[in-house]
């Protein structure tokens, strides 16, 4: 089971009324409909804060990429400075895109939030976390997760060229799908481990993603567990996005349209 680390606390401010929780929308050059319905969202949503809870790219390959002219990159984070200077913004690493940092935040004014990170709204505590360090019946994904959160593999990755990182991480997403479609069940967020985490921090619900399998879960007497739905608005055949809107009310599943 995973230690649950100290839990930094994001305390919202009394004037906030509603939070609004997207994750996993996978963003690249080849999904621009889910990119436009993305910025559309950010510029239109009610709430008070948004938080991404990871994986908002498909790969963050270092945020040298941001000084690389007309990279996609740079040009999400245009879009995502526009939103962040509307109302504050969050976001919480993923495991496609660990290797955000400083200068992205720099760049978009977004603050970065630690995993997992207690949301303190309208007497309520949300544990919100991207989900990825609970899916432990994923024992090879979870030794790839330790080795690239080491600071020494992030220094190695990081000194070579942007331009072999772009190939590697290519090559490292293309085996990622394979072994996807290859599998028969999907590894899914740990149930007594997800309780502990809850139980630890002292919150009512526990908010993630990662699994791409919205719903919620009882885990316990007055204890859930709320699974966010990725993004996916090319996909003409299933297209899916979902806003979660935290409040004093509790959990409330919106399409991007209507929050």
């Amino acid at each position: 089971m995973p230690a649950m680390l100290p839990t930094a606390e994001l305390v919202a401010p009394d004037a906030w009324r509603a939070v609004d929780c997207i994750s996993d929308l996978h963003l690249d050059a080849a999904h621009p409909v889910t990119l436009r319905a993305l910025q559309t969202y950010l510029e239109t949503t009610r709430a008070d804060a948004v938080v991404i809870l990871g994986d908002l790219f498909e790969v963050w390959v270092g945020d040298d990429a941001l000084r690389e002219p007309g990279s996609f990159e740079s040009r999400v984070c245009v879009m995502l400075r526009d939103a962040a200077a509307r109302r504050p913004t969050f976001f919480m690493h993923g495991n496609r895109d660990f290797l955000v940092a400083d200068g992205f935040a720099r760049a978009t004014g977004i603050t970065l939030l630690t995993d997992p990170c207690v949301l303190a709204l309208g007497g309520l505590r949300w544990l919100l976390s991207h989900g990825d360090a609970l899916c432990l019946e994923d024992r090879p994904y979870q030794q790839f997760r330790r080795m690239v959160r080491a600071s020494d593999w992030q220094t190695q990755w990081l000194a070579q060229p942007l331009a072999a990182r772009r190939t590697q991480a290519r090559g490292i997403r293309s085996e990622s799908e394979s072994r996807k479609r290859a599998a028969v069940t999907w590894a899914d967020a740990d149930h007594d481990a997800a309780l502990a985490w809850l139980r630890a921090a002292h919150a009512q619900a526990l908010v993630h993603g990662h699994t791409h399998r919205p719903a919620d879960h009882v885990l316990a007497p007055g204890l859930i567990r709320h699974v966010l739905t990725d993004w996916d608005v090319d996909d003409d055949a299933a297209p899916r996005a979902e806003v979660l809107r935290l409040s004093a009310q509790g959990a409330q599943r919106l399409a991007p349209e209507a929050a």
